[in-house]
């Protein structure tokens, strides 16, 4: 039995990467001239979050981790500096599956047939997408300054530049999280 559920996971994991690496890559096709340093409206983190709130941290961490290793490796990443490359891919979609924390409660709620796992799905995406900007926030004012406006404040700059795009990802994520969780049967999560 440890032995299928371990099989179930890995099997999870690579499936769920992979969706989310073919997401990414159509949202990047699609919005690479808004963004031209990096970013784009995606719902990428969805397969993160189903991750996180299906297996828990181990969950999330583990699909968030080989998103950002495979956007590195075969994906078209926009690295400007070695530290740059691995905050904005391995440390920022590692960081979303943090939301697996509120996994226990977000199971025994949809168990227990209370409707409060509405506001954990929401606070657990809201979390990892908040996370995942801080990441590209920093990335953003430490070494894309450059292409800050004359006279605008850099930090400035990269929240209105990871704004611009993490804000619509964050509230699609949450709109897809709350529909496929609704959808799913109970022994699902």
């Amino acid at each position: 039995m440890m032995e299928k559920k371990r099989t179930l996971f890995l099997v999870e994991a690579a499936a769920f990467t992979a969706l989310a690496y073919l997401l990414d890559l159509v949202s990047a096709f699609i919005f690479s001239r808004i963004w031209p340093q990096g970013g784009s409206v995606s719902i990428a983190m969805v397969p993160i979050f189903l991750m996180a709130f299906r297996w828990g941290l181990k969950g999330g961490l583990t699909t968030g981790f080989l998103l950002g290793l495979l956007q590195l490796v075969i994906g078209m990443p926009q690295l400007y500096h070695p530290v740059q490359g691995i905050i904005d891919y391995l440390v920022a979609f590692t960081v979303v599956g943090l939301a697996g924390i509120f996994a226990p409660a977000i199971k025994q709620a949809v168990n227990e047939a209370n409707k409060a796992w509405v506001w954990y799905a929401l606070i657990g995406t809201a979390a990892g997408s908040l996370l995942r900007f801080l990441a590209h926030f920093y990335t953003g004012w430490v070494f894309f300054g450059s292409y800050a406006p004359e006279g605008q404040p850099v930090a400035l700059y990269s929240l209105l530049y990871n704004g611009t795009y993490m804000l619509p990802s964050m509230i699609l994520s949450m709109i897809l999280v709350i529909m496929v969780i609704s959808a799913a049967p109970k022994r699902m999560l």
